[in-house]
């Protein structure tokens, strides 16, 4: 008989490497984030290569500090270096092209520099989700702070304001119809106001109502829709979709927040009052894997990482929370739909996305 220590992948040597490779990364998530803020990685995408000296005059930086993480990015395979023998401060360093979508563009769907934002937000509190994972209590958003906010709301920006109405929206023909003639939309969670913002820009004529309970977002969404330029058919409010006109929203939408939600029925109810007869409900949330498996993917793993650090401890920060956490499941959604009503839940295979699944909730 086999045990799981005999197997090959359970042995110290692997486990040692695993955690090593863990202990890389979070030094290097470090790194991104500091990279990120301090406008070294967009200096030298959009200003070319760069000496540490010549890195640090650009951005307002440390010379000394800048050539450790120029070093240190070169090492890890990040930059390019022109001459490795040169003495310290006479090396350039430069960002493969390849790199700059990833590292350096915040329009890019590819661009993954936010979510350092969101980790290390999490890490500054660290005390805060020890004591909530003693106690059962929770951390919110609110909580977290900034760097947790625009953090979500630059990863998903490219998504929500660019190819959401120009990919996704348009393969439902009833919503695409309904928008393209004049329609209306509710828009859920919407956080900083990307998807408000990305469906008014895709349909001149639609109008869409966002609500959102977080004061911070709201102010951010309402200046995001100002500078946009959809000020006159974006209205941002501070509430929650209950307090919307019922029975007249041509599509009714919640874009990577239901997870979230303390209490996911009552919302989903709400956003089966406010819907037009023949209307739609639309979920975009996290691509789990239908049932928990002890060989889950990156991307499985990626929104466990998420739950302990942000998602569920936000969810538990209100009392009589669910706690649904990031890995919602598409049966759970089943559960909360037909308690709020719903007839069933439609997963909408043609509306592709390496990490979101997009579902219709069926009235």
């Amino acid at each position: 008989m086999t045990t799981t220590e005999d197997t090959p992948t359970h042995t110290t040597e692997a486990c040692a490497e695993t955690v090593f490779g863990w202990i890389l990364g979070m030094e290097q998530t470090t790194a991104l984030y500091v990279g990120d803020r301090l406008g070294w990685f967009r200096s030298l995408a959009q200003d070319g290569p760069a000496t540490a000296p010549e890195l640090a005059a650009r951005t307002g930086t440390a010379a000394r500090y800048a050539r450790e993480w120029l070093e240190y990015q070169a090492v890890s395979g990040m930059l390019t270096v022109d001459d490795a023998a040169a003495a310290p401060d006479d090396r350039r360093f430069a960002m493969p092209a390849a790199h700059v979508p990833v590292l350096a563009d915040l329009d890019s769907e590819t661009v993954l520099t936010p979510f350092a934002r969101i980790l290390v937000a999490s890490l500054r509190h660290i005390d805060d989700l020890l004591e909530a994972y003693r106690t059962g209590g929770g951390v919110s958003w609110e909580v977290l702070g900034d760097d947790a906010r625009e953090g979500q709301a630059e990863q998903n920006r490219p998504l929500l304001r660019d190819a959401l109405a120009r990919d996704h929206l348009p393969r439902l023909g009833e919503v695409d119809a309904a928008l393209r003639a004049g329609g209306r939309v509710a828009d859920v969670g919407c956080g900083e106001g990307w998807s408000s913002i990305g469906i008014a820009r895709g349909y001149p004529t639609a109008r869409v109502d966002g609500f959102d309970v977080d004061a911070a977002s709201v102010d951010a969404a309402r200046r995001h829709v100002e500078s946009e330029g959809v000020d006159d058919r974006v209205r941002v409010h501070h509430a929650e979709v209950a307090s919307a006109e019922a029975g007249v929203y041509d599509l009714v939408c919640a874009f990577e927040c239901v997870h979230d939600m303390p209490d996911p029925v009552s919302v989903l109810a709400a956003m089966r009052r406010a819907v037009a007869p023949g209307g739609t409900v639309l979920i975009m949330d996290e691509k789990v894997a239908e049932a928990f498996a002890p060989d889950g993917d990156e991307v499985e793993r990626l929104f466990y990482g998420f739950s302990l650090m942000c998602c569920l401890p936000d969810g538990l920060s209100t009392d009589d929370s669910v706690g649904t956490g990031t890995v919602m499941r598409r049966s759970t959604l089943e559960e909360y739909a037909r308690a709020a009503g719903f007839s069933g839940v439609e997963v909408l295979d043609d509306l592709e996305n390496d990490i979101f699944r997009f579902y219709r909730l069926v009235v």
